[in-house]
């Protein structure tokens, strides 16, 4: 039996639809460094080319990349399902994410008898552009069978968590709900004004930044055209990486602000630059508990972003006028502008958000509650 391994650290496997550097990518990058060397870690990208999330995994953990590992793509066939299922035979807990890897749990529940299979914990943080709009309903009907036989479901929203029990019809007790957290002391310093490499934040320029996947559900062409509405000195700095670059470079020319829009790719650590922002800003479509707003909150910064997922209970009171109806262009900018005219607000604001993130949005508290989630699955007394 798996769970009954000699093996000093028990290993585990991670199944994501890409590894390239997103919220739920830099949370699981943050709990295998939390675990250390207490755990041995395989991680698998259905997509081969997006590992760029790796780069934040400390030294002496152990972290492979299984590239052999059968497709998490393609039609759920029972002979590609046997393949998955099989595959996670030599693991002692595996760990799953998003809808990308759901073929996989349904490998998991389909054979987890009759292969004796490790148990499998899901995690959900939200939906791309083809579930912004609406939940597809052959997608509810399939995760309800696949997730029947997994440890726990873990959901970072309170609108996640009620889709959970109601559109999947998951039992409350497999339900998990834990808010992301972050090392909110690691925000408090001022970083130095070349501390985003590629980008140096010259006398007399402020900033409106933005931590995001380049993917179309973030919707950063609509952040572009509201910052073409901004005085002059105010720049627009993206940082992240994705399929989405040149549309949004097409979109800062057609808005005549090539020259203050700058695209640094991804960066580690935010925490060592996230201060240089004046203006924290999302554009996204959807989202449910980005792991960024908290990062800026602890940063001192206000808060500009779309009424989605749980973004409008996560920000402080004080900040709450500054969240607009989604796919809201108009709004967006003439949030942006009253910030942007107006500093003494900004740092009333932003005051006021980091105090909520120490208070309610430090790591301990989400890894504590993910340590004592992962040690009962793999049978107690594993994670201290």
């Amino acid at each position: 039996m798996v769970g009954g391994s000699s093996r000093a650290a028990p290993r585990v496997l991670h199944l994501h639809s890409t590894f390239a550097a997103g919220g739920k990518e830099l949370r699981c990058v943050q709990l295998i460094n939390a675990f250390g060397q207490q755990l041995s870690h395989a991680i698998v990208s259905a997509d081969p080319g997006a590992y760029g999330a790796s780069e934040g995994i400390g030294p002496g953990i152990d972290a492979r990349y299984p590239r052999s590992f059968p497709s998490l793509r393609g039609k759920p066939w029972p002979k590609r399902l046997h393949a998955l299922a099989s595959a996670m035979k030599d693991y002692d807990l595996v760990l799953t994410y998003n809808w990308g890897a759901m073929d996989a749990v349904m490998a998991h529940t389909l054979f987890h008898d009759m292969m004796d299979l490790p148990p499998l914990i899901h995690h959900e943080d939200g939906f791309n552009e083809d579930e912004q709009d609406r939940l597809k309903a052959t997608r509810n009907w399939y995760r309800r069978i696949a997730l029947g036989k997994t440890s726990g479901l873990v959901v970072p929203s309170e609108v996640l968590e009620g889709i959970a029990l109601e559109a999947w019809q998951q039992p409350i007790g497999r339900v998990k709900h834990i808010p992301n957290g972050i090392d909110t002391k690691r925000f408090a310093t001022k970083p130095k004004r070349d501390a985003l490499r590629g980008v140096i934040k010259h006398e007399g320029e402020c900033w409106v930044g933005t931590l995001a996947g380049l993917r179309p559900v973030k919707n950063l062409p609509m952040l572009v055209s509201a910052m073409a509405r901004l005085p002059e000195q105010w720049q627009l700095v993206i940082v992240g990486e994705g399929p989405e670059a040149d549309t949004i470079r097409d979109a800062a020319e057609s808005a005549g602000i090539s020259h203050r829009v700058h695209m640094p790719g991804f960066a580690a650590d935010p925490h060592r630059f996230v201060g240089l922002f004046d203006i924290f800003a999302l554009s996204s479509r959807s989202e449910q508990f980005p792991l960024s707003v908290v990062e800026a909150m602890a940063a001192g910064l206000p808060v500009v972003a779309p009424d989605v997922g749980d973004i409008s209970a996560m920000v402080s009171d004080e900040n709450a006028r500054f969240i607009v109806p989604r796919d809201d262009e108009a709004g967006l900018a003439a949030a942006l502008l009253a910030l942007a005219n107006d500093g003494e607000t900004r740092k009333t604001i932003g005051e006021a958000n980091r105090f909520k993130a120490r208070a309610q949005f430090d790591e301990a508290k989400m890894i504590g509650a993910y340590r004592r989630l992962y040690d009962s699955a793999l049978g107690g007394g594993v994670l201290r």
